[in-house]
């Protein structure tokens, strides 16, 4: 336990430059409270006790604002950055390495049964907002994008933006750059644009045509 608590204390260190105390981690990171009740829990859920590891959730879930399912698998070194909003359901299953925001849903599309929800692979970086919806795999080392709606499966090495999501890039290297990321639906608009100017122009030259004879 100590060794977990050690390594989600490094992690944090690591990847928010804001952290500037192991004492401000303790009393000011909720993904830092989150992850380790999580840890108990999922223990217990394990164990097949029926109740005990759902009242930690729910505790969790009051004083972080951040829901894990008992029932999820999380690996090693998992960061939620600022947090609030978080929802994790109770099959999804996280790799190493993994870092998601606030806002970010990995969930169910129905009420279907058994594996309901994503798997993360390791390396992943889940972006503000972003919903990862079904029984999907997410590959290594891929990048969603803030406010993404991911429903299908993602390889690895890629990027992820847009409602649906979609891949935008491939071989994704860094960390997540918001600001940078490209924009499909824009790029598709400027295209259209560019094409309509194009069949103008060569309209008003066949009327010109038209008329000079």
């Amino acid at each position: 336990m100590f060794r977990a608590i050690r390594e989600q204390i490094d992690t944090i260190f690591r990847e928010d430059p804001a952290a500037k105390s192991v004492i401000e981690i303790f009393t000011c990171y909720p993904g830092f409270h989150a992850i380790l009740l999580h840890r108990l829990a999922h223990k217990l859920y394990r164990c097949h006790m029926p109740l005990v590891p759902r009242l930690i959730s729910q505790f969790s879930r009051f004083f972080t604002q951040i829901e894990i399912h008992p029932g999820a698998t999380i690996g090693r070194r998992f960061f939620i950055d600022h947090g609030s909003g978080v929802v994790i359901g109770e099959t999804a299953e996280i790799g190493d390495d993994v870092l998601i925001y606030q806002g970010v849903t990995l969930g169910g599309t129905g009420n279907e049964r058994g594996k309901r929800h994503p798997t993360l692979g390791n390396n992943v970086v889940v972006g503000t907002g972003a919903k990862v919806l079904g029984n999907i795999r997410i590959g290594d080392n891929v990048k969603i994008g803030a406010g993404s709606v991911v429903v299908h499966q993602v390889p690895d090495n890629s990027t992820v933006v847009g409602i649906p999501g979609r891949v935008v890039r491939v071989r994704s290297e860094g960390t997540l750059e918001h600001g940078r990321l490209p924009d499909p639906e824009g790029q598709a608009i400027d295209d259209l644009a560019r094409r309509v100017a194009e069949l103008e122009a060569t309209l008003n030259k066949l009327l010109v045509s038209e008329r000079d004879r």
